[in-house]
């Protein structure tokens, strides 16, 4: 599995990349986490908003962090 956390760098998009690090840490999932922040590869996801999250290239959420409880939902699911 693969999650990308997509930001350049602002506070809510570090607090995105912890919230998914923890989720994948405690759901104890195989799951590589990518931090995306050019933003021409953001853009080609058709994000346009920050921070965002995609799980196997699927984006799941924009312009929010996004809690552990769907994080976690994303992964198992």
């Amino acid at each position: 599995m693969e999650i990308k956390v997509l930001g350049p760098g602002c506070p809510k998009c570090h607090e995105a990349e912890k919230v998914v690090r923890e989720a994948v840490t405690a759901a104890g999932v195989d799951a590589t986490v990518i931090k995306v922040s050019d933003f021409q590869q953001i853009a080609q996801m058709g994000v346009f908003s920050t921070p965002a999250v995609a799980v196997n290239g699927e984006v799941k959420c924009v312009g929010k962090v996004p809690t552990k409880a769907e994080v976690s939902a994303w992964i198992k699911g």
